[in-house]
């Protein structure tokens, strides 16, 4: 391959890693661009996870086996199998040296090898591939992992050349892995209450949007619990908002352990002294009896005054459920009536008969407000 065309598959593979939108995404554009410019068959990233002592496949690529999944979720290998990711890499290190790539081929050594490692080899020989070249990908000064890219039998084999090709490439990628998890810290950042690291209300918007098409296409069940912490302003006005804060990180807390109870919940800090937890596809009474431990804890907690807790599920007889805004009122006005009525318990909507006062609450028309809905909290910022 001309020096033209390797600097056009060096952009390629950098801009595929750039523009995938997840780290999935960004890990097989960098197998695949690693393999087309290498004019490979079939190529591999993985990861060397050192507090298990293993190398991890993240991805495969290219002309695949049939146990070789696209994204593996168990292909790992000890790493003392393959000492070169450990042994090798620091020997050339502590010398002054750089990580560079090498090759094996099917019958053994090749070109910028640093020794004869059979199971290599013998992983080409089962799986029909003439040769393969490694290549240390080094993130932040640490072997992170390795870029794998193999040849069939019958081509020409790796050379040289080719090894340092791959060495660039494995830099080109480490560059990319480093810009993904940059933007994956600020994706988290953006979807989590920096307070109590809980998800935020953005994060809560998005999914509840989500699950409300679910429900609305295959009757999924979605529940939101929406909670107002008690006494929060007493404690800011009387000890300080340091104490306050801390009363909201316990809080939260006490609102993630018994999310747990709830397979799959997202719980979350909405803002101020409120919180929600949203649920997908558990029964009501699952969520329900959350919301009660939960309430239950809440009333235990030095310095606060309990909690007051609504639930809003589209199992219950509370109407249709058409849009994420609806689910929120009935689950909001539950939470100003649990308030109201100093309920020691969470306030479900719908379970109160043909007439119930929250559906009632939540459905009035806002054009109309009445002297209930005019003082009542409603969810703040909530987009009309």
């Amino acid at each position: 391959m001309g020096e033209d065309k390797r600097l056009a598959a060096v952009v390629a593979l950098a801009q595929g890693m750039a523009a995938a939108p997840t780290s999935r995404e960004s890990w097989r554009a960098a197998a695949l661009g690693a393999c087309r410019a290498l004019d490979g068959s079939f190529a591999a990233l993985s990861v060397w996870e050192r507090e298990l002592g293993r190398l991890r496949v993240l991805v495969n690529v290219g002309e695949r086996r049939p146990d070789e999944e696209a994204f593996p979720e168990a292909e790992a290998y000890p790493v003392n199998q393959f000492p070169e990711i450990t042994e090798f890499l620091h020997e050339r290190w502590a010398g002054g040296g750089g990580p560079t790539a090498w090759v094996e081929t099917a019958e053994g050594t090749a070109a910028g090898t640093p020794g004869y490692f059979h199971r290599r080899v013998a992983a080409l020989r089962r799986r029909g591939r003439g040769c393969c070249v490694v290549a240390p990908v080094v993130l932040h000064g640490r072997a992170w992992g390795e870029l794998y890219v193999a040849r069939r039998v019958g081509v020409p084999v790796f050379g040289r050349a080719d090894a340092d090709f791959a060495t660039v490439l494995a830099a080109v990628v480490a560059a990319g892995l480093a810009q993904t998890e940059r933007l994956e810290e600020a994706r988290r950042l953006a979807y989590t209450d920096a307070l109590t690291g809980l998800a935020n209300r953005r994060a809560v918007d998005v999914r509840l949007e989500e699950a409300v098409e679910r429900h609305r296409a295959d009757e999924v069940v979605v529940s939101l619990v929406v909670c107002d912490l008690n006494g929060l302003k007493r404690v800011n006005d009387t000890l300080g908002h340091a104490v306050g804060d801390r009363l909201l990180e316990r809080f939260g807390s006490v609102l993630s352990l018994c999310g747990a109870m709830v397979p799959g919940a997202l719980v979350a800090r909405l803002g101020g002294d409120e919180f929600c937890l949203l649920a997908v596809g558990p029964a009501a009474d699952d969520v329900v009896k959350a919301a009660d431990e939960l309430c239950r804890r809440a009333a235990e907690l030095e310095l606060g005054e309990g909690v007051a807790c609504g639930v809003a599920s589209t199992e219950d007889p509370i109407g249709p459920v058409r849009d994420a805004r609806r689910l929120f009122r009935l689950a909001d006005a539950a939470q100003y009536r649990a308030k109201a009525v100093r309920a020691d318990r969470p306030v479900v909507a719908g379970r109160e008969g043909p007439d119930d006062p929250v559906v009632r609450l939540a459905d009035e028309s806002p054009l109309e407000p009445s002297p209930a809905r005019a003082e009542r909290r409603r969810f703040r910022g909530r987009r009309a």
